[in-house]
């Protein structure tokens, strides 16, 4: 049984896109892991990314902290305990509805989120230095386009 050029064609470009998405899935993981060292303090991911989130979208409650993390809402409820236990968020009881609790970040889990991120930039920031004008502009190119991705799930 012969195979068609067009096929050919379209199995060689699956092939190469599988291999790159393995190839920038490996690199990613090592990145994220790298960057993880150079928290400030002791959280784990899980921890650090729950943070973020309540600082991006302002108070919430478990539930919707939960679906946000897409953790399942025990989890969540000791992520969030762990971090109130450090001072990094509080939570308060909705005006609205008593039996609701928002989770919101304190100003320590403000300020370590803001050291957290001036270290993992200047982390970068120190490997980009070595970098050629071609390389640098490559980056700027490719964090658009994960941007671009990202933006679209």
């Amino acid at each position: 049984m012969s195979v068609s050029p067009a096929t050919a064609t379209a199995t060689a470009s699956n092939t190469a896109e599988a291999e790159l998405a393995s190839r920038l899935r490996l690199v990613v993981t090592r990145l994220a892991r790298r960057l993880r060292t150079q928290l400030p303090g002791e959280l784990s991911p899980s921890q650090l990314a729950t943070l973020s989130s309540v600082e991006r979208l302002g108070p919430l409650t478990l539930g919707e902290l939960s679906g946000a993390e897409r953790v399942k809402p025990p989890t969540m409820t000791k992520i969030v305990a762990c971090l109130e236990e450090l001072g990094l968020v509080s939570r308060t009881v909705d005006q609205t509805d008593r039996r609701v609790a928002r989770v919101e970040a304190t100003a320590a889990g403000l300020s370590f989120l803001e050291e957290s991120r001036q270290q993992k930039d200047a982390y970068l920031a120190e490997r980009f230095r070595d970098l050629s004008p071609d390389d640098l502009a490559a980056l700027e190119r490719a964090a658009v386009v994960f941007e671009r991705l990202l933006e679209e799930e």
